[in-house]
């Protein structure tokens, strides 16, 4: 009698949270059906453009069609065009624009981003400044979280710090510290860097531009958090690597001890190269072309400065990127079809953000002609009627912490949520600017530990830190940021009262 092997049972399929395209484009629909239901109400405007509170009507229904319109959204978001007739109704002057200008600007920053990368500046000189620091391994946790916060807070540096992490998990393991050390390092370096973002496109440039406020209000503020924050990580960090080195048996991932430094110390750290001429002008380039930045977008003159006021914004923020990308190529000496390719190659990596903000920009697109923006704004004035400026921006930030886990693009959520949010600042009598850290903290905070994070989930994994360990690790580093926070977001209240 033959035996009868049982067919294996298939594989349970674990649940995945879609992606921010698929959340954002059901949010998309769910908003047109609101459209059937919400009533429709038009504000009084200023002349700015702004509503005036107390001023709210409801108006003859406007509802959208479900497939069409909904198809049609993320398209019409892009150029600007809202209504049937064509035309930009717009309640906030900050929608006066389509998001094609910061699509537009997110592919350029790409391209900018990969030409710099390409000559390898950025890389060798964070591998200089581990070479200097071999023996003193201890200072190179201060300086390293510092060097890598300055990207964040620039450029919202993350995917390209997952090509540092062998290197520095190295180095931290033959300093006797252990590979969470190094992980920790690189993670809450870029990490609170985002959370106080100065001038970074992705997030302070978008929010700024959707809450129709220049990117350097607020500026003060964030400073702060990014100076205290980066300051609290690094002694934690710190506190946490001198206990593993005078205990090596305190590691968090001490089961992993033994296999982690021949993992790692079998690769070796790598001769390090010293840094070109070129890759030295390259990586003066590309710092220059943010103080640039800065620069175009000050407005001088507002604050009694004698110099130029310039009135840059995403168009010429745009050129300015291109501009020095062609720069940094010509020192580099690649070739036309080299830096055609790299630039390019760079956009594509970032086509998937710049396409996430047309889809996002749907939303609105469906709320404005749908006539339920204004009704959104009464029923949240009517909420905030009663709180102080404190209480109010203090419920924002909590309220984007959810948000976030939603939506964990940040260019995204600013897209989706600061034509909200930044005209009922103006009924709480907060400055709109307090909303944009608020988004930014939060947001950062978040993509500290969201699961959908390919840099959080990539670089655990190259360390070899399960989630679990980085989240009983991490926690009292969130706690002290997000009390840091509210007190800055507080005090920005108070100031401006």
């Amino acid at each position: 009698m033959t035996a009868v092997t049982a067919a294996p049972e298939p594989a349970r399929r674990r649940f995945a949270l879609p992606s921010a395209y698929t959340i954002l484009f059901v949010l998309i629909v769910l908003t047109a059906l609101a459209t059937w239901i919400i009533p429709a109400g038009r504000y009084q405007l200023d002349p700015d453009g702004k509503p005036i509170p107390g001023t709210y009507q409801q108006v003859e229904q406007n509802p959208q069609r479900i497939v069409v319109d909904s198809l049609m959204a993320p398209i019409n978001g892009l150029y600007g065009i809202e209504g049937e007739d064509g035309s930009i109704s717009v309640w906030n002057s900050g929608t006066l624009f389509g998001a094609i200008d910061v699509a537009l600007f997110i592919l350029v920053i790409g391209g900018f981003l990969g030409v710099t990368m390409k000559t390898g500046a950025i890389q060798g000189g964070i591998a200089r400044i581990v070479d200097r620091l071999r023996g003193r391994e201890r200072l190179m946790i201060p300086i390293l979280m510092t060097v890598f916060a300055i990207g964040g807070t620039t450029y919202g540096m993350a995917e390209e710090s997952l090509a540092f992490y062998a290197l520095i998990i190295t180095v931290m393991i033959a300093a006797g510290y252990d590979a969470l050390t190094g992980a920790a390092l690189l993670l809450l370096g870029c990490g609170i860097g985002v959370i106080g973002s100065t001038i970074n496109p992705f997030a302070t440039g978008i929010a700024s531009g959707f809450a129709d406020v220049s990117i350097n209000e607020g500026i003060v503020g964030r400073i702060v958090i990014l100076v205290v924050g980066t300051a609290i990580g690094i002694a934690f960090v710190m506190r946490y690597a001198a206990r593993v080195k005078a205990d090596p048996s305190t590691s968090l991932v001490f089961a992993q001890k033994a296999d982690n430094e021949a993992r790692f110390q079998a690769g070796g750290s790598g001769e390090i190269v010293a840094m070109t001429g070129r890759q030295k002008a390259a990586l003066t380039l590309f710092f220059l072309a943010f103080v640039v930045m800065i620069f175009g977008v000050i407005p001088w003159e507002h604050l009694g400065v004698p110099l130029p006021t310039l009135w840059w914004w995403f168009p010429e923020m745009t050129a300015s990127f291109l501009l020095f990308a062609i720069l940094i190529g010509l020192v580099d000496r690649m070739s036309e079809t080299s830096f055609t390719s790299t630039f390019v190659d760079g956009a594509r990596d970032l086509l998937g953000v710049a396409l996430i903000i047309g889809i996002a920009r749907g939303i609105t697109v469906i709320m404005n002609n749908g006539l339920i923006t204004d009704t959104v704004l009464n029923a949240a004035e009517q909420a905030v009627a009663n709180l102080g400026g404190v209480a109010f921006i203090n419920l924002m930030y909590v309220l984007f912490l959810p948000l976030s886990f939603l939506i964990p693009s940040s260019s995204g959520l600013a897209t989706v949520a600061m034509p909200i949010m930044a005209p009922l600042a103006d009924f709480a009598n907060v400055p709109p600017q307090l909303v944009v850290t608020a988004y930014q903290a939060g947001n950062g905070l978040v993509n500290l530990v969201t699961p959908t994070s390919a840099v959080v989930m990539g670089g655990l994994a190259i360390a070899r830190v399960g989630y679990g360990t980085w989240l009983k690790f991490v926690w009292p580093v969130l706690v002290l940021l997000a009390i840091l926070t509210i007190v800055v977001l507080s005090a920005g209240v108070v100031l401006q009262q």
